[in-house]
C-alpha cells in the first residue's frame, strides 16, 4: 500500500522521513478487508513498540547523564553556599570564629539561618557534605557522591580560602585542581 507521496511506509521509515505521528496517521487511514474489525494488527503493534523502545534506549542515557551533571553542579553551588555562610558567620561572630558544625549555621544558633535545613542535614541532591571545624581560623568542607558513579563522579573540597577543588577518583583535598 502506497501513501500520498508514492512511497510505502517502510520506504519512508528507511529514508528517515517519517515521525511517530505519521505512522499513527497511516495506521488509522488504511482500508481493511471485509469482515475485519478496526483494531490494530499484531505486526503494527510490534512496529510501534519497537520504535518506542528504540527512542527510549536513545533518550534514557542522556537523561541520566544530565541528572548526574546537575547533581555535580548543585554540589558545587552548595559548597559555595557553605563557604560563603562560614565567612559570614566568621565576620559576625565575636570573637571571630568559624562555625563548629552544620548545626551552627541554622536556627536556633543562627537567626536568621545562614543555610537551609536540607543542606545543614549533610545530604543534598545526591551528595553528602562533611563540614569539619579545625580551629577558630580554619575549617574544611567535603562533598562526596552518595552513590559514587551514579549520583555524581567528582568529589569536592573547600576551606576558608573559598576555593573549591575537585577530584574525579577519590576524596578531594587541598592539592587537587580548582573547579572552574
Amino acid at each position: 500500500m502506497k501513501t500520498k507521496s508514492g512511497f510505502t511506509p517502510f520506504q519512508i521509515l528507511i529514508n528517515n522521513k517519517v515521525t511517530l505521528v505519521d505512522i499513527v496517521k497511516f495506521l488509522f487511514k488504511r482500508k481493511r478487508p471485509e469482515g475485519f474489525g478496526t483494531g490494530f494488527t499484531l505486526i503494527e503493534i510490534i512496529i510501534v513498540v519497537a520504535i518506542v523502545v528504540t527512542l527510549a534506549t536513545l533518550a534514557i542515557p542522556n537523561v541520566l547523564r544530565a541528572r548526574h551533571n546537575a547533581n555535580e553542579m548543585a554540589a558545587v553551588a552548595s559548597c559555595r553556599v557553605v563557604v560563603t555562610a562560614a565567612q559570614n558567620f566568621y565576620a559576625n561572630a565575636t570573637p571571630h570564629t568559624y562555625p563548629g558544625s552544620f548545626s551552627d549555621f541554622v536556627a536556633p544558633i543562627s537567626d536568621p539561618p545562614y543555610i537551609d535545613d536540607v543542606l545543614a542535614s549533610g545530604t543534598k541532591q545526591g551528595y553528602n557534605f562533611t563540614y569539619t571545624f579545625i580551629d577558630t581560623e580554619s575549617f574544611t568542607l567535603h562533598a562526596d557522591p552518595v552513590v559514587d558513579g551514579k549520583t555524581g563522579t567528582r568529589h569536592f573540597y573547600a576551606d576558608e580560602v573559598s576555593v573549591i577543588k575537585a577530584n574525579p577518583t577519590a576524596i578531594a583535598g587541598p592539592d587537587d585542581p580548582v573547579v572552574e
